[in-house]
């Protein structure tokens, strides 16, 4: 059936304005339909789903890094297995042989309930991932969490380092000051937008300030040496990045783009095709939702294309 097309817009600007809708509504429709629409997204719920998701990924040229979906936890009892489990994938992935890190919350390991139990929870996890040769990195979440996360990263860094790494993100308005901060000690950062909802008297709103301070950060990272984690799938910040590297002379050594399951698949198969070293974010397990919501409602057209699909289809 053709969508109806609203008066005075052409197909492709009502068709927009229908992802956005959907994308808008995401919160009120059935898990069911989410988990579908969300299935591209997400490896599965076990870690034996992560290690295969990666091992397709290594075949195709690109690094992994698992992320074990789970956030804002509030009892030590869950905390714990959030703990295990990613002990667990930095088991499997050595026995396995595939190349991946691992990224982890400071939330899913207890920083809410007492920040001395997460500490002692990342150091355990630090501690195997340095025996056994994986690269963890950790996950920046909202912002009543940013001071405590850059703290414990540098800390770790200190205590691990090349072992470990943190996330900064463009549209925090901080983010400049934040690499000015942490530069300096050589810590590896991952730098992507951002995707929480944050408010305007700390965060940048339009698509242009956050992609300017994204390009602003990443000079300023390069210009003190860091290793830097390109996280984005905006052609701009590509394209713009490429011509940076190449102009500065970069090894290949010093950065990598990063992207996310199943988000532009072409677009990485051609930086791969070029020589660029990239990485994809691998999520796994059951707490899947709030991950699916957040990545949907960021893109719209992704979630509009497949619940037309799902609909046509019956379900």
């Amino acid at each position: 059936m053709e969508t109806p097309q609203v008066a005075g817009m052409g197909r492709e600007s009502t068709m927009g304005l229908i992802d956005r809708l959907v994308s808008a509504a995401l919160p009120l429709t059935p898990k069911p339909i989410v988990r579908y629409v969300a299935g591209r997204y997400i490896a599965g719920d076990s870690v034996d789903d992560a290690m295969r998701t990666v091992q397709r990924l290594n075949d195709e040229g690109a690094l992994g890094t698992v992320d074990a979906l789970g956030e804002f936890v509030k009892s030590r009892e869950i905390a714990r297995f959030e703990t295990d489990r990613s002990l667990l994938v930095i088991e499997q992935i050595r026995s396995r042989g595939v190349r991946s890190g691992l990224s982890v919350k400071l939330t899913s390991l207890g920083l809410d309930i007492d920040r001395q139990f997460c500490r002692d929870n990342l150091l355990e996890i630090l501690r195997l991932a340095e025996q056994l040769g994986v690269f963890v990195r950790i996950d920046m979440e909202n912002s009543p969490y940013t001071d405590a996360t850059l703290e414990l990263g540098a800390e770790m860094w200190e205590k691990f380092p090349g072992r470990v790494g943190v996330v900064l993100q463009a549209y925090m308005r901080r983010t400049l000051d934040d690499v000015r901060r942490h530069a300096p000690s050589g810590i590896s950062f991952r730098l992507c937008k951002g995707i929480y909802a944050e408010p305007s008297d700390i965060a940048f709103q339009e698509r242009g300030e956050v992609q300017e301070n994204y390009l602003a950060a990443m000079r300023l990272m390069f210009e003190h040496g860091s290793f830097v984690g390109l996280a984005t799938h905006d052609d701009y910040l590509i394209e713009s990045a490429k011509g940076y590297i190449t102009a500065q002379g970069i090894s290949d050594t010093g950065y990598e783009f990063q992207m996310l399951l199943g988000v532009r698949e072409s677009r990485r198969r051609d930086l791969i095709a070029a020589g660029h070293r990239l990485r994809v974010y691998v999520p796994f397990g059951e707490d899947w939702y709030g991950y699916s919501v957040r990545r949907l409602r960021e893109n719209p057209a992704i979630a509009g294309h497949v619940f037309r699909s799902f609909f046509r289809r019956g379900g």
